[in-house]
This record gives structure tokens, C-alpha cells and sequence, in this order.
């Protein structure tokens, strides 16, 4: 029952996260803390592994298809960025679980930093017909954005999330689809890194293998559905799926910030 439960969640969840560009796993994370199903740090490294195939199947598949929005020119140093940012925030999720000696603290700690994240993305999402926008091209400037959410991506155990969606609306104008597509290839480069960096420190947290393979199968399949929807739903219908998402995420959080405190 629990694998199933598992699978639900990370197959939703990667159908959604490939429509919005936020990755899936900015469901995924909050879902399984609710759920208390595994530690805090599994949790955070499954949602991480999961995101990571989701995202490869679409960059894959953008990139065969010839058919992206991905411009190189802002695009590549956002994601070396968003490299660079994984692997500071994975040090530092480390850093701050070492110091911790009760688990639910680092726990609260991803869920209240979530949950800010998410509410502030909702009131821009809601007023974004009233702000005005930024066009940045300045190489060194997206390296800087790009690490800021690779760090954020990292440290939250999220594989991106909303905050990628509101950076690439203000700072590079982008209409809600071409943030969608971005953003995947940004969370792509920062959960690589972020894998990496785990695999090389030897700092894997202990889960069952065959979760790890359902998680994993749910976000390659949901990554493919998401991307045939993503195609048959406007920018519009995609703006209140997002929205939708958020409040719901915003309950999920408030929620986990309650219980790990």
C-alpha cells in the first residue's frame, strides 16, 4: 500500500511538475514529510533521483525533437549556475542536519523556507500582469540567478519549484511555457550536480532500493504524460494549474511546519 501511495504521488506529481516547469518534486518532498513515510534526508535524495529522471527525459526529448525554447545564450549559464548552487546547497543541508541533533528540526527548517517561497510565488503569479519585467543578458548576472536556484533547489530537496518559474517571469520575461521548458533544464543541471556531489562524499542517506526504482519509473512516466499535456494546454490553463498547485502547496507546508515543530 505504501509503495503504491509512493508511486501516486512521484507519477502526479512529475505529470504536473513537466506541464508548470517546476520539477515535481516541490510536491513530491512535501507529500512524503506529510506522509512521514521515510527520514527527512531520504526523502530529500529520492525527491532529488526522482526530479533528476523526469527532467532528463524532457531535456532529452526537447533537444531530439529540435523543437525548444531554450535560449544557450542566457540558458547555459543559468544552468552552470544552477550546478554550481546544487552542490553549495547540498553542503549545507549537510552542514545544518550535522549540527542538528533531532531530525525534525532540519525538516521544519525545508518546510517553513517552502512555504515562504511558495506564498511569495503565488501573490507574483496572481499580480504578474502588474509588474513590469527585466530582459537580463548579462552572462555573469544568470550565472548568479542560476546559482541562486540551484542552491534553493538543493538545500530543499525540491528539484526547483515555483521560485524558477518567478525568476524566469521577472528577470528574463519569459511567457509561462518557455519558463516551463527552462526551468527544466535548469533543475536538470542542479540535481546532477547535487547527485553527484552525494555519490562522491558518500553522504546517501539509507532507503530501499526498490523505492528508489518506483520513484524513479513514476517520474520518467510522469514526465511523459506531463509533456503530451504540457503541448494541448494553453499558457492560460497552464497559469491556473499553477496557481491551484500553490494553494495546495501552501496547506501541505503549513502543515509539516506544524508537525516537525
Amino acid at each position: 500500500m505504501i509503495y503504491l501511495l509512493i508511486f501516486i504521488i512521484c507519477f502526479g506529481a512529475s505529470i504536473i511538475g513537466a506541464v508548470c516547469g517546476i520539477g515535481g518534486g516541490v510536491i513530491i518532498k512535501p507529500a512524503l514529510d506529510a506522509f512521514g513515510i521515510m527520514s527527512v534526508s531520504a526523502i530529500s535524495f529520492l525527491s532529488g533521483c526522482t526530479v533528476l529522471s523526469m527532467t532528463s527525459y524532457n531535456v532529452l526529448r526537447s533537444k531530439l525533437s529540435g523543437k525548444t525554447s531554450f535560449n544557450p545564450a542566457t540558458g547555459l549559464p543559468l544552468s552552470l549556475g544552477a550546478a554550481l548552487g546544487g552542490i553549495i546547497g547540498k553542503q549545507i543541508f549537510q552542514i545544518i542536519k550535522a549540527a542538528s541533533a533531532d531530525p525534525d528540526r532540519v525538516g521544519a527548517i525545508q518546510a517553513a523556507c517552502l512555504l515562504a517561497v511558495t506564498l511569495g510565488t503565488l501573490i507574483y503569479t496572481i499580480n504578474k500582469s502588474k509588474i513590469k519585467t527585466l530582459s537580463v543578458r548579462n552572462t555573469a548576472a544568470c550565472v548568479l540567478i542560476g546559482f541562486f536556484l540551484g542552491f534553493m533547489s538543493s538545500f530543499l530537496g525540491i528539484g526547483g519549484g515555483p521560485i524558477n518559474l518567478v525568476v524566469l517571469f521577472y528577470f528574463f520575461s519569459m511567457d509561462t511555457k518557455s519558463a516551463a521548458e527552462n526551468s527544466l533544464y535548469i533543475i536538470f543541471f542542479s540535481q546532477l550536480a547535487s547527485l553527484i556531489f552525494s555519490l562522491v562524499t558518500h553522504t546517501v542517506p539509507e532507503f530501499a532500493v526498490g523505492i528508489l526504482v518506483l520513484m524513479v519509473i513514476g517520474g520518467i512516466t510522469g514526465g511523459m504524460a506531463g509533456r503530451q499535456l504540457n503541448k494541448k494546454l494553453t499558457s492560460e490553463q497552464v497559469d491556473k494549474l499553477f496557481i491551484t498547485l500553490m494553494i495546495v502547496l501552501i496547506m501541505i507546508n503549513i502543515y509539516n511546519v506544524i508537525k516537525f515543530t
